[in-house]
């Protein structure tokens, strides 16, 4: 089963086994994993288990839950993400089991790129589980690769500097489309899926 591994500066604190289909975070005692600090809300996140995969939930709590250093409100998780409440941080940790059937999930997605738009010789192959674009202290984009398919989050910048399909992205991620345009602080890129792609600009077969 899968667990989470709790440090604080470093420090392992405790590993905790997630053995319950909800597993409660939050600094009030009756919390599953009780995390004593005052940067945690008393009922601050919820760990949601079910058919081999592992989601977290924020309960609205006051500063937040961060996956990545991304901020969420709900995300899957995979084996490896890091979690940070309050100044603790949380690593997800999968058997091997589980690791190897994970793994396979995410080999299994389909490869992607972001082609520059007007450029069809420019393009980002999405080959890393996180891909960030744009420029620091301007505005950045994480584009994330799941076995499920793609997602694009804003993580630095103002409102309206990362756009899909013409409506702002904030800090929620997005799921992304083949054909997906992407601005980002004056950038426009495409989303391509490659075997889509492929059949697309492949000749008909006579």
């Amino acid at each position: 089963m899968p667990s989470l591994v709790i440090s604080i500066d470093g420090t392992i604190i405790k590993e905790v086994a997630l053995t319950k289909e909800r597993t409660t975070l939050g600094r009030r005692p009756y919390n599953d994993i009780v995390i004593s600090n005052l940067a945690v809300s008393g009922e601050h996140a919820l760990l949601h288990c079910a058919d081999g995969r592992v989601s977290i939930e924020d309960l609205q709590s006051t500063n937040g839950t961060y996956v990545n250093q991304q901020r969420i409100t709900r995300q899957e998780l995979q084996h490896g993400d890091q979690l940070h409440i309050g100044q603790y941080q949380l690593s997800l940790q999968f058997t091997s089991q589980e690791y190897a059937a994970w793994a396979a999930a995410a080999a299994a997605a389909q490869p992607a790129c972001l082609r520059i738009d007007g450029d069809a010789a420019r393009e980002v192959p999405l080959v890393k589980p996180v891909t960030t674009l744009g420029k620091p202290g301007v505005a950045v984009a994480a584009i994330t690769r799941k076995a499920a398919g793609f997602t694009v989050t804003r993580t630095e910048g103002a409102d309206g500097s990362l756009r899909l399909n013409g409506l702002a992205v904030g800090p929620e991620a997005r799921p992304l489309q083949h054909g997906d345009l992407i601005e980002l602080a004056g950038t426009r890129l495409h989303f391509l899926l490659a075997q889509a792609n492929a059949s697309e600009t492949s000749p008909e077969q006579t």
